[in-house]
């Protein structure tokens, strides 16, 4: 059988890290896929960076059109990054009846639904394995492993860059500015690194987890995102005292409100029982916590980015595509794990009515009376106090006090917060963070 022949669009870390795997591993693919794999052509902006790093085995252009229009070309690869571009690629491959592989969550999680339309009446296959968690195969595991279940939750450290800097604020109580630094030095972090520390790229890649889980459209701009940017040193370490360290996590789960079923969509930092395996995650390592009725909870770890392991997800999904081609369209695996007409319309719950506790941090004055009135505010909210520290942070004629609440929603607690901060005592903004037991 003739091998199948692939077109990357970028031949950065990623497509550089699929060329060289590729190469390497071109006769065990072969025997896994059932015929050859092979890039014939690749769009880049450095043809000659290029050329040399494929020792002209391939054919290297300028222009991104002549890849995604080629005749010969079966499977185009899409490695640029980005929304619009590669949208207007990706879409035209399609409509020429060529496969599509991409790693690129930020288009899939605003175009996706446009996309796999396109793709499911063209009758070819979008596979994206890459676009979440780099080599940690969870899309497979969602969309085809648990099939048999009906999923509850998925929360996920999903994006190494803030995982990094969190572990270095723990482990040698740096501020968040500094460790910033050492992570853009290191290469963990870009020269502009605001996706990844205000949670935008953890939203894009939760957004399609979600739609997988739980058959219901990728909805992005539904997400509540809030990043670390604004964490201090000092929660991090009064959260390592009352047993509990502090993560950047994607949740989506569902959930009942007053007003019926819905969807939680939210990333933002999020204290964690210390004992959970998810919370010893350290370093630029993901790893995602599924639980479902049938099997339970299961966790999925591995490195979320990088050239190689990225790669590893591309070619998987190669693999698959390949395997697939001949394969009637009604017959391969969809491409949010349910059937395109048996998707629901489940709403995404607004984040004022979501149920969960919460670790708040006040700084006020060293006076009588101060913790009289905080409790009193969220009793009156109909909030319980879980466990209390009192800390001197510097200057004795102030304290930080630092509650742990039982469940509330989200809504009381920002009613009872706006009424701690009026009170005469209160003499800076409360730090609050949510909690998660994930048990």
């Amino acid at each position: 059988m003739k091998p199948i022949k692939v077109g990357l669009l970028g031949l950065g870390t990623v497509g550089a890290g699929t060329f060289n795997v590729l190469q390497r591993n071109q006769e065990e693919i072969r025997r896994r896929a059932g015929r050859g794999i092979e890039i014939t052509m690749a769009a880049v902006r450095n043809i000659e960076r290029a050329r040399q790093l494929t020792g002209n085995s391939i054919e290297v252009v300028a222009d991104p059109f002549a890849v995604v229009n080629h005749p010969d070309i079966d499977i185009v690869v899409e490695l640029i990054g980005g929304y619009e571009l590669p949208r207007e690629l990706v879409l035209k491959a399609i409509a020429n009846g060529k496969h599509v592989v991409t790693a690129n969550k930020a288009l899939l999680a605003l175009h996706g639904n446009e996309i796999f339309a396109a793709a499911q009446d063209k009758g070819v296959t979008v596979a994206f394995e890459a676009a979440v968690a780099g080599g940690v195969p969870i899309i497979k595991a969602l969309r085809e492993g648990l099939t048999a279940n009906r999923i509850e939750s998925v929360a996920g450290i999903i994006n190494g860059t803030t995982n990094f800097i969190l572990s270095e604020m723990r482990e040698k109580g740096l501020d968040f500015a500094t460790v910033l630094k050492q992570a853009q030095e290191l290469g963990y972090a870009e020269a502009d690194p605001t996706f990844d520390i205000e949670g935008v790229d953890a939203a894009h890649k939760l957004t399609i987890m979600s739609a997988i889980a739980f058959g219901i459209p990728v909805q992005f701009d539904k997400a509540y995102i809030e990043g670390i940017s604004k964490l201090e040193a000092a929660d991090i370490r009064y959260a390592e005292q009352l047993g509990y360290r502090i993560k950047l996590l994607g949740i989506t789960r569902r959930t009942r409100t007053e007003s019926g079923d819905g969807i939680e969509l939210r990333v933002h930092p999020t204290l964690i029982p210390a004992a959970r395996l998810i919370a010893n995650v350290e370093g630029a390592m993901n790893a995602v916590l599924v639980q479902a009725d049938a099997v339970g909870a299961s966790l999925y770890y591995g490195k979320g980015a990088g050239s190689e392991p990225t790669a590893s997800a591309v070619i998987a999904d190669l693999v698959d595509v390949t395997r697939l081609a001949t394969v009637d369209p009604y017959c391969r695996v969809p491409h949010l794990a349910f059937q395109p007409g048996e998707m629901t319309d489940v709403a995404i719950v607004p984040m004022s009515e979501i149920t969960t506790s919460y670790y708040l941090r006040v700084h006020v004055k060293d006076q009588l009376g101060v913790m009289a009135d905080l409790t009193r505010i969220l009793a009156d909210a109909g909030i319980s106090i879980d466990a209390v520290l009192q800390k001197e942070p510097g200057d004795q004629t102030d304290l930080d006090i630092i509650m742990l609440t039982h469940q509330t929603r989200e809504k009381n607690i920002d009613a009872a917060i706006a009424k701690i901060e009026q009170l005469p005592a209160v003499i800076s903004k409360v730090t609050r963070i949510r909690l998660e037991a994930l048990s």
